[in-house]
């Protein structure tokens, strides 16, 4: 099974294709290389290095809520 995670654009290197991208607090940089178009603000989602798609920022809100709450729940034990 294979896990990819909403992050936002931060900055593009467009030269290189890659972004700068921001999960909670951690920036990465990010290979671009496949997806059409992306631009700052954008969500996208990441595995491995890779940005996959584009994503609503609706959808990646919820996604990372979730995450948010799974944590919550594993600090309570």
């Amino acid at each position: 099974m294979c896990l990819a995670v909403p992050a936002r654009v931060e900055s593009l290197n467009t030269a290189a294709s890659t972004a700068m991208i921001d999960l909670d607090g951690i920036r990465k940089e990010v290979s671009t290389q496949l997806l059409d178009e992306v631009a700052v603000g954008d969500y996208v989602l990441v595995h491995v290095g890779f940005a996959l798609e584009r994503i609503d920022a609706v959808e990646a809100a919820k996604t990372l809520a979730l995450f948010a709450e799974l944590r919550a729940q594993d600090a309570e034990g």
